[in-house]
């Protein structure tokens, strides 16, 4: 049933040539005194040219039966209803490849859905789904799938099937576990997101996804990453920030495509040596660990220009992170350093060192040349 009664405004996209009819979009709109239907439409004649549909935050409670008369659409959005289900003659829509179901209220994924193997988007975000059936390894097509902001508890071994996929996101779910089969989503490239979930460990198939170029762990229950984390070979940014990690992998030092790594809101109490490793490595964020110092290696990181030590333990700091070049934002605020390394007076980049919240005293004479070069310097 429709809560509120709708006025179908169907817009042609493009130019009409003599040899065959331009597409058109159709948007239902909240109109209180007016009423019509998708079956205008066929009454025009015009279900061929439909290919993009959008009912969009009208309000619905049940999808339109009629959507299923539009053979041609390729993209249906639906989002921001009151939708539970969906009708079984959705399935007849063969050529969809975009399907936006966000903001409802469903409970499971439609079985329909299973049958729309064109799929090659398809958006779930902020729903009510607790599980994913094992059909969803039948959209073999799926290039983008987005299942945040759900109750999901597990994700089936079947979704390793989906190789094809570019993103996926399961982020703020329920999840304790990532399935094996993670590691079979071999076309994954641009990013997976997992934050807001309760993992206290990754599989170490997480591993195989060597093209995998943003990786986000956000905010679980991690205690330790897999030996084999230097595999994410293509991996440009990390988010590993508010977890309960103690140690870091050696082979993190693989990473030579990393540009981003936030660990802030960990454990840790020492980095390995082969951070080093990291030479592309412009933002290292380790705000809120219990840091007590920082390997010699650190100078090798020629590119950094964020070093974030924030909230941490350390004393001492070596001279080899005056060797960073590049460096503009050096943060040391609340550790407890007594002395600063010479070498930092040679940073030529720097822009701002914050210093507030030590115990160095007193402060080096040098203090005065980085604010006459232009360094805010907050003591």
């Amino acid at each position: 049933m429709v809560t509120n009664q709708m006025n179908f405004r169907p817009v042609r996209r493009g130019r009409r040539s003599s040899t065959a009819p331009a597409p058109f979009s159709a948007t239902l709109d909240r109109k209180p005194h007016r009423r019509s239907h998708v079956a205008h439409l066929t009454d025009r004649q015009l279900s061929e040219d439909v290919t993009d549909f959008s009912a969009r935050d009208a309000e619905l409670e049940q999808a339109p039966p009629e959507l299923a008369d539009l053979p041609g659409l390729r993209r249906l959005d639906l989002s921001g209803n009151r939708l539970s289900d969906l009708p079984q003659s959705l399935s007849a829509l063969r050529r969809l490849t975009e399907l936006r179901l966000d903001r409802n209220a469903f409970r499971h994924l439609p079985r329909p859905v299973g049958e729309l193997a064109g799929l090659e988007l398809l958006t779930l975000y902020k729903n009510e789904l607790t599980t994913l059936p094992d059909w969803i390894e039948n959209l073999r097509g799926l290039r983008h799938l987005n299942l945040g902001d759900n109750r999901l508890t597990r994700v089936p071994e079947g979704i390793g099937a989906l190789s094809r996929l570019h993103t996926l996101d399961l982020g703020h779910n329920a999840l304790t576990e990532l399935p094996e089969s993670i590691g079979r989503l071999a076309g994954l490239d641009r990013y997976l997101y997992a934050s807001n979930n309760r993992f206290t460990s990754v599989p170490a198939a997480l591993c195989d996804l060597t093209r995998l170029r943003y990786l986000n762990l956000t905010d679980n229950l991690l205690q330790s990453l897999p030996e084999r984390f230097g595999d994410l070979a293509a991996l440009q940014e990390l988010r590993l920030y508010n977890n309960r990690l103690a140690t870091l992998p050696d082979s993190i030092g693989r990473l030579s495509r990393l540009r981003e790594a936030h660990l802030a809101g960990n454990r840790l109490t020492a980095l390995p040596d082969t951070l080093a490793g990291l030479t592309e490595l412009r933002e290292l964020r380790l705000t809120d660990n219990h840091l007590l110092g920082l390997p010699e290696q650190i100078g090798r990181l020629e590119r950094l220009r964020i070093l974030d030590l924030r909230n941490n333990r350390v004393r001492e700091l070596p001279a080899a992170v005056g060797e960073l070049t590049a460096l503009t934002h050096l943060d040391l605020r609340n550790n407890a350093l007594t002395r600063l390394p010479d070498s930092l007076a040679r940073l030529p980049r720097l822009e701002k060192l914050d210093l507030r919240w030590n115990l160095i005293d007193p402060l080096p004479a040098w203090i005065a040349d980085l604010e006459q070069r232009g360094c805010v310097v907050l003591l």
